[in-house]
């Protein structure tokens, strides 16, 4: 067996950053609200509605992502709206979503939505 002599593609602190933004999205409510944040910008008590959950409790999911982040806030007036804080977060939940159709289901709905003359994420 020969040594490995190539270097790490990656260095200790982007390994160790990546796995934390993996963590903080290994949590199905935070993995729904990036979900809902793809494309809109939503304020806490629209997103607390659309999950049924409490607004603290979401609030404070929102916090953690912010503190990641995964997602960014907009003041209007006296609200904050949320959303994916950039393309780059908003392709990692498309794309591991995405993975995981493709494993449970022989047509994924991304690919369904493109048949049906929908247009498919990005």
């Amino acid at each position: 067996m020969h040594a490995n002599t190539q270097a790490m593609p990656w260095d200790d602190d982007v390994v160790t950053l990546t796995v934390e933004v993996l963590r903080m999205l290994a949590d199905p409510t935070r993995l729904r609200l990036a979900g809902l944040l793809l494309d809109d910008e939503r304020s806490v008590s629209e997103l607390a509605a659309a999950l049924e959950r409490p607004v603290p409790a979401v609030s404070q999911h929102l916090a953690k992502m912010r503190m990641a982040r995964l997602v960014t806030t907009r003041r209007v007036g006296t609200s904050a709206l949320y959303r994916v804080e950039n393309g780059h977060v908003r392709q990692l939940v498309l794309d591991a979503v995405g993975h995981v159709e493709h494993l449970l289901d022989v047509v994924p709905a991304h690919h369904r939505a493109e048949r049906r003359g929908g247009v498919r994420p990005a």
